[in-house]
């Protein structure tokens, strides 16, 4: 109903015109590219065009690649193809009700690589730095304290813990889960999933996992798209 003028028509075009290749090289972007692979392999793969589909696995494809070099969030990947070969193996089971752009075999091919990929990804061994100086265990507490509440995502919480008995302390801590809570979910929301632990106060860290079974939490990215209105086009702020 809009008099306005969109410069894209379906999302496979403002996929293809997305410059998605270099914003994976920026940290501020990766994330956001990522999610939205993993949203297209959930709900909108079929609805891509035929170049849009081939421009979907070349980016994928620059991705692992990137994540296997610099080990960055290997974790955020492995989800993605997880849910992108769910999807794929229920297109190509059920080909003749489903509409895939281009020959069966291509789409068994790519289900295969993606296979692979999730194997490679199993067993990266994230390499660990030699340096003699100063190591997060030579920090003080007030510092690695403050290390954990800058985290949003509880399981990278509970990896951290794991490093050391002192970091596995502090991220025990209740207040921070609760304000891991606060942040992600709202009060009317946490208030109906109260969990009493056997000493009558509330575990905010069972709380936070539980709310997550609800409800969707806060996303967070370093850099995101924008519509000009007057262009009509988008565009990386």
């Amino acid at each position: 109903s809009s008099s306005q003028r969109h410069g894209y028509c379906t999302l496979g075009e403002a996929f293809n015109r997305l410059d998605f290749s270099s914003a994976i090289q920026d940290i501020r972007r990766f994330n956001y590219v990522v999610k939205l692979l993993q949203l297209i392999a959930k709900s909108q793969l079929t609805s891509l065009s035929g170049a849009a589909q081939k421009n979907y696995f070349n980016i994928l494809d620059k991705i692992v690649r990137k994540v296997m070099e610099d080990q960055y969030n290997p974790r955020l990947i492995k989800d993605l193809l997880q849910d992108l070969s769910s999807t794929l193996c229920i297109l190509i089971r059920g080909v003749g009700k489903s509409v895939l752009v281009g020959n069966i075999n291509i789409w068994i091919c790519r289900l295969e690589t993606i296979l692979l990929w999730q194997q490679q990804l199993k067993n990266l061994q994230m390499n660990k730095q030699v340096n003699n100086g100063l190591t997060l265990s030579d920090l003080p507490l007030h510092m690695l304290n403050n290390i954990l509440y800058r985290f949003s995502d509880g399981w990278d919480i509970i990896t951290l813990g794991q490093v050391t008995p002192t970091l596995y302390m502090l991220s025990e801590d209740r207040q921070l889960w609760k304000k891991l809570c606060q942040y992600h979910f709202a009060e009317k929301q946490f208030c109906r999933h109260l969990i009493p632990s056997e000493k009558g106060h509330i575990d905010w860290k069972l709380m936070y996992f539980a709310l997550q079974k609800y409800y969707p939490i806060k996303e967070q990215y370093g850099d995101t798209l924008h519509f000009c209105r007057h262009c009509s086009i988008l565009f990386w702020k």
